[in-house]
């Protein structure tokens, strides 16, 4: 999943950025309102984190809202505000925001709802996913595969959540890419091939077919055969 976080805090934003990271989400970052919904009309996400107070349009990240709300009735999204007044709370809710989170925050709290926008998103996150033996819940991002949780990290699980929302259709290594790691990733070629062989192995049953295909020269399916 694809997060686009506008903050002019370059501390703030990078340890925001690092969290969300962490938490297995692909997170593009920019500074200021401008930046951030030139970013967003290129590559749309599956939530935006946007600041109050940005440079950029003169209305700042409630203008940004607005913009993003104007190009995306469904995308979530979540105002970091430093200001608790109950007035800028409204503006920030009138123009399209979702949620808000004063700041100070902590971190279980950012964490938190960002998996509640997520999970409310009509068009982006299906409740529950299913297909052959294997069962995936974004909500509780929870993995099963006959009867048995199978625990994987975060970026295990964006990669199979990705590929589960494409059932037995064939997903490239740039598309994996894409989903799981932000746009500036620039680490090693053989990444995705890496975590497939990860998956594969937490997700194998004695006696049952392997549920991801490898489509040699093209990309990865989970198929609906695998049972």
């Amino acid at each position: 999943m694809r997060i686009l976080l506008v903050e002019d805090d370059a501390l703030l934003a990078a340890t925001v950025a690092q969290l969300l990271r962490e938490a297995g989400y692909a997170v593009d970052v920019e500074s200021d309102a401008a930046s951030g919904l030139a970013t967003f009309e290129i590559e749309p996400v599956d939530l935006a984190v946007l600041d109050v107070r940005l440079p950029g349009m003169a209305g700042g990240g409630v203008e940004l809202c607005r913009g993003i709300r104007d190009a995306a009735a469904d995308t979530p999204i979540l105002m970091l505000t430093a200001i608790s007044a109950r007035a800028t709370i409204v503006q920030c809710l009138d123009a399209g925001a979702d949620d808000y989170l004063v700041k100070p925050f902590h971190v279980e709290e950012l964490l938190a709802r960002v998996r509640a926008l997520l999970r409310r998103a009509p068009t982006t996150i299906p409740p529950r996913l299913t297909v052959g033996s294997l069962t995936l819940d974004p909500g509780r991002r929870a993995v099963e595969r006959r009867g048995r949780i199978i625990p994987l990290s975060p970026k295990e699980f964006s990669v199979l959540d990705y590929l589960m929302r494409h059932p037995d259709s064939v997903v490239t290594s740039s598309e994996l890419i894409d989903h799981a790691w932000d746009r500036n990733y620039e680490g090693y070629s053989n990444v995705v091939p890496t975590y497939i062989r990860y998956l594969r192995r937490k997700l194998a049953v004695p006696g049952a077919a392997d549920p991801i295909v490898t489509h040699r020269g093209a990309g990865y399916s989970v198929t609906s055969e695998a049972s």
